[in-house]
Order: C-alpha cells, then sequence, then structure tokens
C-alpha cells in the first residue's frame, strides 16, 4: 500500500491545491458545493457511488459508498472552512520546505486528499474491505452543525466503528476526548435616560449585563472541564444616556453529558430574574454539541489503530482537546469513534495554517490499514 501512495503524492498535491483553492466558508453555500463537486467527480471516476444531499441554507452533503456496500464504517469529514469569501485568493495554496499552506489546508481539506487516496490504494489491491465503508461529508461542522447533526446521525445508524477524519494533533496523535458545548445569546432591555440631567430615570442595561456576566463566569469548573465564557458584549447608544439595550454572546464547554443539563439549567436560572429593577432580559440557545467521552469502545478502537499502527512503523498516542467536532455526535450515539485521523499540521483557523506534506502518505496508509483490519 505504501508503495502505490508513495507513487501518488504528485496527484495528491495537485488535488490539495484545488481544494485549498476554493472558497468554502461555512456560509459559502456555492463554494462548498463546489469541493463537493470535485470530490464526487473524483470517487465517481473510481468506480465508486454517490449521491449529492440538498441543504438549502448551507451547502450540500456528499455520500460516498462501494456499489456493493454493506457497510459498518463510518469515515467523517467537513467541507467547510472559517476563511470568508476571497481568502483563496488572497494567499492561495504555497509550499514551502517540504510544508503546505492555505486556508483550510490541514481542517480538513488534508483529510479529504488522504481518504481519497486510502480508498484508491485499496481499490489497487482489490479490497472487499471498501464495502464496509460509508464516506460522509458534512458542509457545517465549523458552525455547530446546525444541520449536520441530524444528517449525521442518520447516516451513521447501524455503524459499528466511526473513524473521524479531523487533522492529527501537531505531536501526531489522534484524539480520543473531546469537550462539548453550546452557545447562548442574551439580549437586555433598560431605559434610556440623560446621564447628566436625570439619570436616576434611566435602567442601564449595561449595568444588568455585567451582573449576568460575573453570575455565569462563575459558572465555570476548570478542574471538571467545565467553561463559560461570554466572549462577545455590546450595548449603549452614546456615552452620556443610561444605556436602553445590551447584547452578548455566550459559550459553554462540557467534558460530561450529566454537565449538559446542569448547567444549561443554571444558566435559564441566572437569566429569570434582573438584577437591576426595570431590566427585562431574554435568553436563547443551548447546550449543541455533546461531549466525545473517552468510553471503553473509545480505548478497544484506538487500541485497535495503535496495534495497526505498530505495524507499519508508527508509534500512536491520543490526547483529549477542547475543541468540538461531529465526532461527539456519533460518540454520543454509542459507536466506538476515534478522532484526528487526517494528515499533521497546525494552526488551524489562523493564516499561517500549514500542513506537512509528508504526512499525506503516512496517514492515508494508516487509513487504509485501519479500514482493513476493522472490516
Amino acid at each position: 500500500m505504501k508503495h502505490y501512495l508513495e507513487s501518488q503524492k504528485e496527484n495528491m498535491l495537485n488535488l490539495l491545491e484545488r481544494l485549498v483553492n476554493t472558497d468554502s466558508g461555512s456560509y459559502n453555500k456555492a463554494g462548498v458545493d463546489k469541493v463537493a463537486q470535485i470530490l464526487q467527480k473524483e470517487f465517481e471516476e473510481i468506480g465508486l457511488v454517490s449521491s449529492i444531499h440538498k441543504v438549502e441554507e448551507y451547502g450540500d452533503q456528499l455520500v460516498v459508498m462501494h456499489k456493493g456496500a454493506d457497510p459498518t464504517i463510518l469515515l467523517l469529514l467537513h467541507m467547510d472552512t472559517v476563511f470568508p469569501e476571497g481568502t483563496a485568493s488572497e494567499r492561495p495554496f504555497t509550499i514551502k520546505n517540504g510544508t503546505a499552506y492555505g486556508p483550510g489546508v490541514v481542517d480538513m481539506k488534508g483529510s479529504h486528499v488522504t481518504t481519497l487516496h486510502a480508498v484508491k490504494a485499496l481499490l489497487a489491491e482489490d479490497s472487499d474491505a471498501l464495502k464496509s465503508i460509508k464516506i460522509v461529508f458534512t458542509s457545517d461542522e465549523e458552525i455547530g452543525a446546525p444541520v449536520g447533526r441530524e444528517f449525521i446521525e442518520t447516516q451513521a445508524q447501524g455503524m459499528k466503528h466511526a473513524l473521524v477524519m479531523e487533522p492529527a494533533r501537531v505531536d501526531g496523535s489522534l484524539v480520543s476526548s473531546r469537550r462539548g458545548g453550546g452557545r447562548y445569546t442574551l439580549e437586555v432591555k433598560g431605559k434610556a435616560a440623560h446621564s447628566g440631567i436625570e439619570p436616576e430615570k434611566g435602567r442601564s442595561a449595561i449595568e444588568e449585563l455585567s451582573h449576568k456576566t460575573i453570575k455565569l463566569h462563575a459558572l465555570s469548573d476548570h478542574e471538571n472541564g467545565v467553561s463559560v465564557n461570554v466572549g462577545l458584549i455590546s450595548g449603549g447608544s452614546s456615552v452620556n444616556t443610561v444605556a436602553p439595550s445590551a447584547y452578548a454572546e455566550v459559550d459553554i464547554r462540557i467534558s460530561k453529558m450529566e454537565q449538559a443539563e446542569t448547567h444549561a439549567e443554571a444558566i435559564k436560572e441566572i437569566c429569570a430574574t434582573a438584577d437591576v429593577d426595570g431590566t427585562s432580559i431574554t435568553l436563547e440557545g443551548s447546550i449543541t454539541r455533546p461531549p466525545m467521552e473517552k468510553n471503553t469502545q473509545t480505548i478497544e478502537l484506538l487500541e485497535t489503530i495503535k496495534g495497526v499502527g505498530k505495524e507499519i512503523g508508527l508509534s500512536i498516542t491520543d490526547i483529549s482537546t477542547g475543541g468540538g467536532s461531529d465526532a461527539s455526535f456519533t460518540s454520543a450515539m454509542g459507536i466506538a469513534t476515534v478522532d484526528g485521523l487526517g494528515p499533521k499540521g497546525g494552526n488551524q483557523h489562523n493564516e499561517d495554517e500549514y500542513l506537512e506534506i509528508d504526512t499525506l502518505v503516512e496517514r492515508a496508509e494508516l487509513l487504509g490499514a485501519v479500514i482493513k483490519r476493522l472490516a
């Protein structure tokens, strides 16, 4: 398998360049759809069958399988990035000293390339293992999967294993657990008044929001993996006016499922009563992504992957991370799930995002070998 993949390195880089140079931010439906079309054509050219699942607001979803598939292994990828339209033309795909750069190069367009070529390598071996996989490409992972979650949960029915193709960590580690979380918004209404002439007639929405910010932050319990962060605030109309309105966006992260209900109720309780008389609060949002917990099933799958890695000369480690991914959805369904099977790189979501080119072959070989073992 490795010899075949080494022969495909130039093709890998050519495809990676095409994908990276296609803007596909989560809200750029046309761009995400174009990535889906590129991938659909690549898979269909090697004999796999695909289906496009239309989405009105976000990019379409793509499912790929062998024509004789009876799948038990889900490969999960996303096509959206965090970058706005025009980023690809501003800083297109480049290679410097064995490292590739560009928007979304490692998160996760490099994984599109390794997944395709793992499939190609298995086809070159005429392996029946391909009949055991279903490859799902979603379009909204970076914004919390507002439509992707239901789609993933539907496609994951009956699966025994989920291999999530987020990039490996900088040191090559796989991801065995992730924090879950959600988003809330607070809208506070007060009463305007001139701050010099009659401030006593005003009711400050900013003051009320300040009370709520302190109370929400007090819910954080870092030792137990819970963090609540009021990350964006705005309010007021002018410096000499008691603020008639204020707004905040809140991020919450949890490490265990039982923390979800407890903290959701605590947030509702905090926002149910105003601290400043005459103000009112509207709370919207929820905890939308369950945590990916390192359970017995995950550990067993990890051991299998580590064993396969050892056979092909790779030492595989795993870590926990605070960031979320679609792995949480399959894990919460009770499916053995391991994340971070993509190529190595770093600085995701930043201008200097990079991918280590040598790991394209390495991770494609690992994926192909793991599919064979699980099948």
